[in-house]
């Protein structure tokens, strides 16, 4: 495909984004002149919604976060922010291609903030533009910026100390909730994804390219986090209760590169 590498040639940023979206910036969603207001149908309250941006990484823990935030009615999703490997065009670390990614933004309905990392990106470097996407998100009206973190507190501690004095308030729609009852959870409500990356060095490379299900959490063995919230497997999500439609996609190639292993997803052609 025009303008994304072969996952052979993928370049992972390493410490520079450390194994996870944070809050990048991308194109600048019109802000909204008025916040949108929730009506709650008991009471008629109008509660006002804050506007909230949610860090994609197009696995299933932020696609349960859009699910859960939707479901709470407090806060209004106007963006998804999503970091990219420019030089491989695809998902930091996930090693997803930048069309599916825009595919699953067309089908929640909600836009894509994306940004472009470059090869290499020291961890100054990766914070400037992590501060600037601050400031941009500020601009444009938004107040929160939502994380998929399970329960790994040295991750959220340094999200929240990144967003100090940031203008916007880290949330934490998935924060705690038991990981095996979570994966359960997902899958019984339609929730599809396939794993596009695993670390060798915790679960056996033959996993990759699998579908998350029912029958994948039984063959896990047993140190394995059902959410793979210790790094042990990233995903990527083509259907789900969030979706308007489910994506077709296709596994190709697979190949070992810097200590991981991934597997290539297409859209199918006849998708």
């Amino acid at each position: 495909m025009q303008g994304e590498h072969s996952i052979g040639h993928y370049l992972d940023l390493g410490s520079a984004v450390l194994g996870l979206t944070l809050f990048p910036v991308g194109y600048l969603v019109h802000a909204y002149k008025a916040a949108r207001l929730n009506v709650q149908p008991r009471t008629g309250a109008r509660i006002e919604m804050k506007r909230t941006l949610l860090s994609w990484s197009s696995g299933k823990d932020s696609a349960w976060s859009l699910h859960v935030l939707r479901q709470q009615n407090e806060h209004e999703v106007v963006g998804l922010l999503t970091t990219f490997n420019q030089a491989a065009n695809r998902v930091a670390m996930h090693a997803v291609r930048r069309s599916l990614v825009q595919a699953q933004a067309k089908e929640v309905g909600i836009p894509l903030w994306d940004v472009d990392l470059p090869q290499p990106c020291s961890n100054n470097d990766y914070e400037c533009i992590m501060r600037e996407a601050c400031k941009t998100a500020v601009q444009s009206g938004i107040e929160c910026i939502a994380f998929g973190d399970l329960f790994l507190t040295d991750i959220r501690a340094y999200r929240e100390k990144q967003l100090e004095n940031s203008g916007l308030q880290p949330v934490f729609p998935v924060w705690g909730m038991p990981t095996r009852e979570l994966a359960c959870s997902m899958i019984k409500s339609g929730l599809r994804a396939k794993l596009t990356c695993v670390d060798p060095k915790r679960l056996a490379s033959e996993f990759v390219g699998r579908e998350f299900d029912e029958q994948l959490l039984s063959e896990f063995p047993p140190d394995i986090d059902p959410c793979g919230e210790n790094g042990e497997f990233h995903t990527f999500v083509h259907a789900g209760p969030m979706f308007g439609h489910s994506l077709s996609v296709e596994v190709g190639e697979i190949v070992s590169r810097d200590g991981f292993v991934f597997a290539d997803l297409g859209l199918r052609p006849d998708a």
